[in-house]
């Protein structure tokens, strides 16, 4: 174990006026002022976890020269204060150009006397993880504030030990970043692949085949395509903690329906009965990005869906099962692209949703079939992904064990830190 004091981040900073500065609040920066060119505004979308996430926002010039204070350079600190994940931070790349930082945002200029990537790392432990948890206030959205992040604690190792252990950490660090970009590329590919074999059953069409509309669909009776209820009729005064499920957007994946979380009462429920879902019910986002992700209800308890889902009651000869892959068809998909509205929100309306969709029908036993055989690569690809998804907690659990071990002193660059490092992330 290492003897290093810790001392408060804002000791590691430069000694100039305002070296630790958050971004402008209220008018002084705001939508109106953004630009199609120009210096960047660093928001919280920027600021990863160990990187720097380009997505450019631009200011002109002389409103730049107005936010001096708030000047982010090459080399400083980027720290947010609201998210997930706290403290997250990284350092400002060199070819960003001008910029400066947004509410929220904080940037640290860090002294000539420490190396930047000790504090970054330093920031990544996991007991700065837990004494930031620690640290949280705030409803809603917990946040850490600029008189906190000025106290996080940071390992005062000396300048030659912080660099012996940085290039350890990089070395480490970046076989660990290899293996998960590895992991994340062999579940895209497999959704890709998944993704594919969809549209390619859907791209032949013999003889047989009919395009039906929703209308068709419900046997003409549109009680059989509805959503959920707006505004007072359901508001989270009415959540329970159980009772009858409610289907929110978030419970419709693409193929799979997960378990409900937020529940209404049952004389709630007896007022929503318009809204219900059952056992077989097709539920459909009609919100997202984008939206038209489909799942078959496969509770046996009764629910109630929610604004934003589509619920779908097939008539006699249209399977659920197979509805839900056709909504992933290519002539599905195009049209849906064409009616969806709005740019934060994406949204397609019901009443488009049953005027224009179209989907691609064979008869009950092809449809039978065909969903069958999707099922079962759905089946294969949830197997792979709970594979891959295991060697990533173990990436990160080693990462973890690695930070513990580098700012306990445990790093030492001898082939028996395998061990340590093994020893620390079973424990953690």
């Amino acid at each position: 174990m290492t003897s290093w004091k810790q001392l408060p981040l804002e000791s590691f900073a430069s000694a100039e006026r305002g070296a630790i500065t958050d971004g402008p609040f209220g008018s002084n920066l705001t939508s109106a002022h953004y630009t199609d060119s120009g210096p960047q505004v660093v928001r919280l979308q920027n600021i990863g976890d160990g990187e720097y996430k380009r997505s450019p926002a631009h200011i002109s010039r002389d409103h730049f020269d107005m936010l001096r204070k708030h000047e982010v350079s090459a080399g400083d600190l980027l720290i947010a204060s609201l998210g997930e994940v706290l403290p997250r931070a990284c350092l400002m790349p060199a070819d960003i150009g001008p910029a400066i930082v947004k509410a929220d945002c904080i940037r640290v200029r860090l002294s000539m006397d420490v190396e930047p990537r000790w504090v970054l790392y330093a920031l990544q432990r996991p007991e700065a993880r837990d004494w930031a948890r620690d640290q949280l206030h705030g409803v809603g959205r917990p946040r850490l504030g600029l008189k906190t992040i000025r106290q996080i604690p940071i390992p005062a190792a000396p300048l030659s030990e912080q660099r012996r252990i940085v290039e350890l950490l990089d070395d480490h660090l970046s076989r660990l970043d290899a293996a998960e970009s590895s992991l994340a590329r062999a579940m895209a590919r497999a959704a890709g692949l998944e993704r594919a074999y969809v549209a390619q059953s859907f791209a032949w069409q013999p003889d047989g085949w009919r395009e039906v509309g929703v209308d068709e669909i419900t046997g003409g009776d549109r009680s059989r395509s509805i959503i959920g209820p707006f505004g007072s009729n359901l508001t989270t005064k009415d959540y329970r903690d159980d009772g009858v499920p409610l289907v929110f957007v978030r419970n419709v994946v693409r193929g799979d329906f997960t378990s409900p979380t937020r529940f209404v009462s049952a004389e709630k429920a007896a007022d929503l009965a318009a809204h219900g879902v059952r056992y077989g019910d097709l539920v459909i986002t009609k919100m997202g990005d984008p939206p038209g992700s489909a799942a078959v209800y496969d509770s046996i308890k009764p629910g109630i869906v929610t604004a934003d889902v589509i619920r779908l009651r097939p008539a006699e000869g249209f399977l659920s099962s197979y509805l839900m892959f056709a909504m992933q068809s290519p002539s599905v998909r195009r049209v849906m692209d064409r009616i969806t509205s709005g740019v934060a929100q994406r949204k397609v309306s019901l009443t488009r949703f049953r005027d224009h969709i179209l989907f691609p029908v064979p008869s009950v036993d092809e449809q039978a079939r065909i969903a069958n055989e999707l099922s079962d690569l759905v089946d294969d690809r949830t197997r792979l992904n709970g594979t891959i998804e295991v060697s990533q907690e173990r990436c990160s659990m080693l990462r973890r064990a690695l930070l513990a071990a580098a700012f306990s002193g445990q790093l030492t660059g001898a082939a028996s830190d395998s061990d340590r490092i093994e020893a620390i992330a079973a424990a953690l």
